[in-house]
């Protein structure tokens, strides 16, 4: 099965100038846990609900806020052409739980650990890339 038949096209976007406020918004209106940032339509980032929590909150910065100071730029992306097993080992290898789909630059898509659950893949599949998102990642000696 193809990673295109399983995810979500349709995704609200934030850019560098959101602030935590409105991202928080968007994430509630959606209810989603992840708004991925794009300026001209090219994927730079993603920030989530921990980021909010972590990287905002947690060092006092407020609804006013600029996202740009805590977005993730270092992005772990798919392809269209990805298979949904590509994806869960993507997936799984680097332990994420959404997989942003890009073509050239641009996001076109986004797939979740949810998205693969619920499409015609194995639940043998799925529990494997649910079990290596979850476990710890090894430190680094």
């Amino acid at each position: 099965m193809n990673i295109t038949e399983v995810m979500t096209s349709n995704i609200e976007t934030g850019n560098l100038k959101s602030s935590c406020g409105e991202i928080a918004n968007m994430m509630k209106n959606v209810d989603v846990g992840v708004i991925p940032i794009c300026e001209d339509d090219k994927l730079i980032g993603l920030i989530t609900d921990r980021d909010l929590v972590v990287k905002g909150l947690a060092n006092n910065f407020n609804a006013n806020t600029q996202i740009s100071e805590m977005i993730t730029t270092d992005v772990i992306t798919g392809t269209k052409y990805m298979s949904v097993e590509q994806a869960s080992d993507l997936m799984s290898q680097h332990q994420i739980r959404r997989l942003p789909i890009v073509e050239n630059g641009k996001l076109i898509g986004m797939v979740s650990l949810g998205d693969l659950a619920v499409s015609n893949t194995s639940n043998k599949e799925t529990g494997k890339v649910l079990e290596n998102i979850s476990a710890p990642a090894e430190l680094n000696k």
